[in-house]
């Protein structure tokens, strides 16, 4: 029996055995940044960071294709959040993947506040970096004899 499923919560059947309780939280999705990855630190010093993604689809409805964007607040914990954040900037197209976690808190107006965010384990940025130029650099005397210019 594979270790990770040996803790499982278990439930009588009829028959006396016990069965396992499987479930899944794994949430998958490509879309484009909203905003600028916000890093922030935990008071124990744990970075953190923070940023929205829209992920659109498209469907047809009678004879017209319409657009659905659904937008996700995502987290993202430790090194991982100090490596990406500078790199995670508006509009770029990512891959994100995690589990859902819905926190809730009571505001100083003493209302309920509930917030679902996607806690992030892996984030790929789908553009490749530009390319840097590997030619030497040329001297502005160099630059001077150039007819064009």
């Amino acid at each position: 029996m594979p270790s990770s499923t040996r803790n499982q919560p278990r439930r009588s059947t009829r028959h006396g055995e016990t069965e396992r309780r499987l479930s899944l939280n794994r949430t998958e999705i490509i879309g484009n940044l909203g905003k600028d990855c916000e890093l922030r630190y935990t008071a124990g010093g744990t970075p953190r960071g923070e940023f929205t993604v829209a992920a659109s689809r498209s469907f047809k409805k009678g004879n017209d294709w319409q657009e659905e964007t659904e937008w996700f607040n995502v987290v993202l914990w430790g090194d991982e959040a100090e490596r990406l954040s500078e790199s995670l900037l508006k509009g770029q197209p990512v891959y994100v993947e995690g589990r859902m976690q819905t926190r809730n808190w009571d505001g100083n107006d003493g209302v309920k506040h509930y917030r679902t965010e996607l806690v992030a384990n892996v984030v790929h940025l789908m553009v490749k970096p530009p390319k840097r130029d590997t030619r030497p650099a040329q001297s502005q005397e160099e630059t001077d004899d150039l007819p064009f210019e």
